[in-house]
């Protein structure tokens, strides 16, 4: 198989397609590229539920956590407004996880938009090679209809012309024969005629389903990072109301990057097993598809020395043909047109067609030529194989960092909520300061307490 050319599987895809695979059963599976057996299917089935197994963990190692925090918590003395031991360490500590899930946020917008870059790669590659294979179709129906109308037209009238001159007639019949030669071997050369699969369909497909995920994940990227902006404006301002909304959406989000990261595992482990060996397995599901000979595919698939150009006979008949048909039409021209004056008229008709046919017989042995298209099949498999799967990688690290800061997150800001001061009135008449700082401050000289307006003192 030669690959494509500028295509070379990376050392990512060598280090996932190493990975080991099992089944619902734990049964070792190949690591071939094979998404229709149903044993590989189990496989990236199991990769993905491994990350509802974290999910599960994370959850559990986060309820115990709170549990022990509210359960085996020191009663406070009466009176004492001492911060907890390690309330700075806490609060500090989940501030940083924050700083690191908006770090993650921007490393998953750069994967998501590598991931569409890749795609789009693809579609403008399917795009390119439809318009080739329309222009190629387009062609010989042209070219087919020309001579077709030559045929019925001009040399009819050619040969009604000269039906006095016997070897003339015989001329212009053996042109006739040459452009009817010409068109049956030129319609053969439009090989994706009434092909069902369409590159054009094809393209707007993948297209369809690239918005619809590139949209999901700037909501899902979107959501976390107000998730961790008003987390942090929550920890300023010590606003309980918002740190408990913001507790409820982290619990949220998390389980959305756990689900992600599941998802992009299995995709970029299955999108290794196909960039290790494309060429085996496009071959097979295009002819399976297509119903075109091997010869075809071979030829455009891989395009080297060794497979040869399966419509080299047809164009070397075809040029011949034409080539015989020019050389009689210039012998008709030279004997025929000062002893028949009404010849000249079909004769020049005759010339302008092989002109246009010959121009277009010289394009379609242009673009029947292996390099456009295997030039189209190697841009679309560096889009995938290389743009989007380092894309998917990207996405899953900031899965993994959005889940682990997330995690971190949801166990400090319970401590970190406990340690705002009460902003209600009776509070206030008691002496406690508006704001007390989360951080534990150094020893000052007590102020005697402030009245506020509406409080009075009991008497002793």
């Amino acid at each position: 198989m030669g690959a494509p050319p500028g295509y070379r599987p990376s050392a990512w895809v060598h280090l996932l397609h190493q990975l080991p695979r099992a089944d619902f059963q734990l049964r070792p599976v190949p690591s071939g590229f094979a998404p229709r057996e149903q044993e590989y299917q189990q496989a990236l089935l199991l990769l993905a539920a491994l990350a509802g197994l974290g999910l599960g963990l994370s959850l559990i190692v986060i309820a115990v956590y709170l549990i022990r925090f509210c359960c085996c918590r020191a009663p406070e003395l009466p009176g004492s407004k001492s911060p907890s031991p390690g309330g700075g360490c806490v609060t500090w500590s989940c501030i940083a996880a924050l700083l690191v899930g908006c770090a993650g946020i921007g490393i998953g917008f750069y994967g998501n938009s590598e991931t569409s870059d890749g795609v789009s790669q693809l579609s403008s590659a399917l795009l390119h090679a439809n318009h080739t294979l329309s222009a190629i179709d387009h062609l010989v129906l042209e070219t087919v209809e020309r001579l077709g109308e030559a045929v019925r037209t001009e040399l009819t009238t050619l040969e009604e012309v000269l039906e006095q001159r016997t070897e003339l007639v015989a001329a212009a019949r053996g042109a006739r024969r040459q452009a009817e030669a010409v068109a049956q071997q030129l319609q053969g050369l439009a090989f994706w005629q009434g092909v069902p699969l369409s590159p054009l369909q094809v393209a707007e497909d993948v297209s369809f389903v690239e918005e619809y995920r590139w949209l999901a994940y700037v909501l899902l990227l979107l959501l976390e990072l107000l998730v961790c902006l008003f987390t942090l404006l929550g920890l300023a301002k010590q606003s309980k109301w918002l740190v408990i909304v913001m507790t409820v959406m982290s619990l949220l989000v998390l389980i959305l990057s756990w689900g992600s990261m599941g998802l992009e595992a299995a995709a970029a482990v299955a999108l290794s097993d196909f960039c290790s060996n494309p060429d085996t397995y496009i071959l097979n599901l295009t002819q399976e598809e297509t119903g075109l000979s091997s010869d075809i595919l071979n030829y455009y698939f891989l395009c080297n020395q060794a497979v040869s150009n399966p419509f080299q006979q047809r164009l070397t008949v075809s040029q011949r043909a034409l080539a015989s048909i020019h050389s009689q039409l210039q012998g008709l021209e030279r004997e025929a047109a000062p002893q028949f004056p009404s010849a000249q008229k079909p004769l020049l008709s005759l010339e302008e067609t092989l002109n246009v046919t010959e121009g277009n017989f010289h394009q379609l042995v242009a673009l029947l030529h292996c390099r456009g298209l295997h030039k189209d099949y190697g841009a679309a498999l560096r889009g995938l194989c290389e743009d989007a799967l380092e894309g998917l990688l990207f996405l899953l690290l900031f899965s993994l960092l959005s889940a682990g800061a997330l995690a971190t997150a949801l166990c400090s800001l319970p401590r970190a909520w406990a340690l705002f001061p009460p902003r209600n009135p009776s509070a206030l008449c008691n002496g406690s300061r508006l704001s007390e700082p989360l951080l534990p401050a150094r020893l000052e000289p007590v102020s005697p307490p402030r009245s506020f307006p509406g409080c009075q003192r009991r008497p002793h």
